[in-house]
């Protein structure tokens, strides 16, 4: 009988998801908490202090200090993953990395090849695969009746709180990269396609004038390898009276039916003296134990480092949506259409699992 891999895990980034995740691997009796890294010491400490391990304010250090590592999660930056990644993946450490799987497409197959020459592993924390709205939808558009899906149309938003005062390098990222790749991996998943053509448009307006170097707004048209399309919007400035910091809202429209999803109304609406507004509920506590879809992608992730799962979201879907999102971007700048069928590795199989 085959031993199973323990998962001894270090944290890469001590931000609000680096916190979470330390606090998830430490509630979860298959999993060992080991230490946490950040360059800066108020995060490194907080984190190291809350959970009782130390903390480092590099990969390097902390590999050193640690031997005993088999696995890491990237939590840093979107686009400070890649030295990151490579430094754990060349240690031979299994890797949660956050969506996306890189900033570039380059990036992203760096990583990949330092995985392959380091045995290690790569699951891309594409949390709303965890959520049972679209897992309920995705088993019902598997079945014989519901048709083969033709076009989905996905909105996913964040309120102007998100790219001022939440990220302090919303400049270095834009609405396409902080949330199309959530919304693009969900059009994959549930269609089983890949996309193969974007077109792209947006506006740079508001949070430029606010010092903030980025998109207001993005709209990108895929085209599928099934010929379905997948419409996706993303915007970073939706007033912060919004009844919640993000909205979202998924269409899939089939050849026989179709499917309304609303994720940021989690069914309870509060009206108090001066507003209304959505209580979020994605993370729960009960008995002093964390739970919600974060959480069970961090419990997912243990059990993969095991050996005891293995139909996580892989690298090359990672590559793919980086690939993808990449191309938004080409498209906005450069107004046409930009082909998604340009490297190899991007036309090796991916089964959507």
């Amino acid at each position: 009988m085959t031993s199973l891999k323990t998962a001894n895990v270090g944290i890469v980034g001590g931000g609000i998801r680096g916190g979470l995740f330390a606090r998830a691997i430490q509630e979860n009796p298959l999993g060992q908490l080991i230490a946490v890294c950040d360059p800066s010491p108020h995060a490194r400490d907080t984190v190291a202090s809350k959970h009782g391990v130390p903390g480092y304010p590099s990969v390097e250090e902390m590999l050193i200090a640690h031997p005993e590592l088999t696995a890491a999660v990237i939590a840093t930056p979107d686009f400070a993953h890649k030295e990151a990644a490579i430094a754990c993946a060349a240690a031979g450490l299994d890797l949660m990395i956050e969506k996306p799987l890189a900033t570039s497409t380059a990036d992203a197959e760096a990583i990949i090849e330092a995985a392959a020459e380091g045995g290690a592993r790569i699951m891309v924390g594409f949390e709303n695969r965890w959520n049972p709205r679209f897992s309920a939808v995705r088993e019902l558009l598997k079945s014989q009746d519901s048709g083969s899906v033709l076009n989905q149309i996905i909105s996913l938003n964040d309120t102007i709180f998100v790219p001022t005062k939440m990220l302090s390098w919303a400049a270095k990222s834009s609405p396409a990269w902080f949330l199309m790749p959530h919304s693009l991996d969900l059009a994959m998943w549930l269609s089983g396609a890949r996309p193969v053509s974007v077109h792209a448009v947006g506006v740079k307006r508001v949070l430029p004038a606010l010092d903030v170097d980025t998109w207001d707004c993005i709209s990108a048209t895929f085209v599928m390898d099934d010929g379905s399309t997948a419409v996706l919007h993303s915007s970073w400035i939706l007033p912060q009276t919004a009844p919640a910091v993000y909205d979202f809202r998924y269409e899939v429209q089939t050849s026989t039916d179709a499917f309304h999803i609303d994720v940021s109304n989690q069914g309870i609406t509060h009206y108090s003296q001066d507003r209304v507004s959505w209580p979020q509920w994605g993370v729960t506590e009960r008995a002093g134990r964390i739970g919600g879809v974060p959480i069970d992608m961090v419990n997912e992730f243990i059990d993969f480092v095991r050996g005891t799962v293995t139909t996580v979201p892989t690298a090359t879907q990672g590559l793919i949506v980086t690939h993808a999102i990449e191309a938004v971007h080409r498209s906005l700048e450069n107004g046409a259409s930009v082909s998604l069928t340009t490297r190899e590795s991007l036309l090796a199989p991916a089964p959507v699992s």
